[in-house]
């Protein structure tokens, strides 16, 4: 059975690509359901109006005119998938792919145009997401090989350090290697997710500068609700590790719970003299106060500041938790890593403990 003219209509006007025509003078005569779909206009919004309004700028519609003109596009008088700019009723840039053709009237005068205009967002999000796949897969095999050498290698360190420093404090040592370690765990996270993005073919972007956006390849945050105790804690963490600081509030903030930091036990207390906390969380060993002394400080000057203390080193050479844990200290997450868990689950208790 032919196709009927009004049934062409119909199928123009129902199609999802963006169609749009225009008579001699550039007003728009026609634009379909996809176009509004599209671009956000309705036909009461765009239809009699220059179509220089759905372009970025007078000199693109220019343009993408000339390009009809210019038998190098498919033909005199025609453009084919000639890629251009639109822009929506909202102010999103839109980049499509147009079909096209100037129209004439029986003399062969120019009469209009008619352009049919893919969206290319999904389609260049495909080609990103093909990339992305090709890109963690590289990543994964050049990367992981030289990391695991590096772990191999600092364990090897770690036991020539414990030789040689006998009974002698390593602890400065022992946090340098711990940081390492954090810093490579990280690495490994981030190709992790990147081969799960290439994998489930979804991602999400952030801003970067400007309108330039970058992937967003940071750990997403546990699929298990928060604890409602962790709403609204004030937490100071007191690390002279900025690393581990800006993971510990990263996670916490993540919870609800509202941070601060600190680089060592000097710090912790002019934070703590200036406003109220709830909770510290505090290294062992830092300089020019230590977590013993932070304590002693604390219990003294803000007796309503619970205390938690978190540590590298499995030898405590000057018996700081020792020391803190005799004079009331509550709780202690002896080894770094922070286990995330334990740590929510500490926190909470000793909250509710002093509610």
């Amino acid at each position: 059975m032919p196709l009927s003219k009004d049934r062409l209509e119909r199928l123009i006007a129902r199609s999802t690509d963006i169609v749009v025509a225009t008579d001699r003078k550039g007003m728009v005569i026609y634009y379909n359901d996809g176009a509004t779909r599209s671009l956000g206009y309705t036909q009461d919004e765009i239809l009699g109006k220059f179509v220089v309004q759905l372009y970025p700028d007078f000199d693109e519609a220019k343009r993408v005119m000339s390009a009809m003109r210019d038998p190098g596009n498919g033909g005199l008088g025609i453009v084919e998938t000639f890629e251009t700019t639109y822009v929506s009723k909202s102010e999103q840039r839109i980049p499509v792919a147009i079909s096209g053709a100037i129209t004439y009237d029986e003399g062969g005068d120019e009469d209009g145009t008619i352009g049919f205009a893919k969206d290319l967002r999904e389609l260049r999000r495909k080609d990103q997401l093909a990339t992305l796949g090709e890109v963690a897969v590289g990543l994964s095999h050049e990367i992981n090989n030289p990391l695991a050498v590096i772990l191999n290698q600092m364990d090897l360190l770690e036991r020539d350090i414990e030789a040689l420093a006998g009974d002698r404090d390593s602890s400065v040592e022992a946090e340098r290697l711990y940081a390492v370690r954090r810093e490579v765990s990280r690495v490994s996270e981030i190709l992790a997710r990147l081969g799960e993005m290439a994998e489930t073919k979804q991602y999400e972007t952030i801003g970067y500068i400007g309108p330039t956006r970058m992937i967003d390849l940071r750990t997403k945050p546990p699929s298990t609700p928060a604890d409602p105790r962790l709403r609204g804690l004030r937490i100071l963490v007191a690390d002279d590790d900025l690393g581990i600081c800006r993971t510990l509030k990263e996670m916490l903030e993540a919870d609800g719970c509202v941070v601060d930091t600190a680089g060592d036990g000097v710090q912790a207390l002019e934070r703590i003299d200036s406003k109220p906390f709830d909770i510290v969380l505090s290294d062992v060993v830092m300089p020019n106060m230590d977590g013993y002394e932070l304590y002693s400080a604390i219990r003294e000057r803000h007796p309503e500041v619970s205390v938690l203390m978190m540590t590298a080193f499995h030898y405590d050479r000057d018996h700081i938790i020792k020391r803190s844990r005799i004079e009331g200290l509550e709780g202690v997450i002896f080894k770094k890593p922070v286990d995330p868990q334990r740590l929510r689950q500490v926190i909470a208790e000793t909250a509710h403990k002093r509610s």
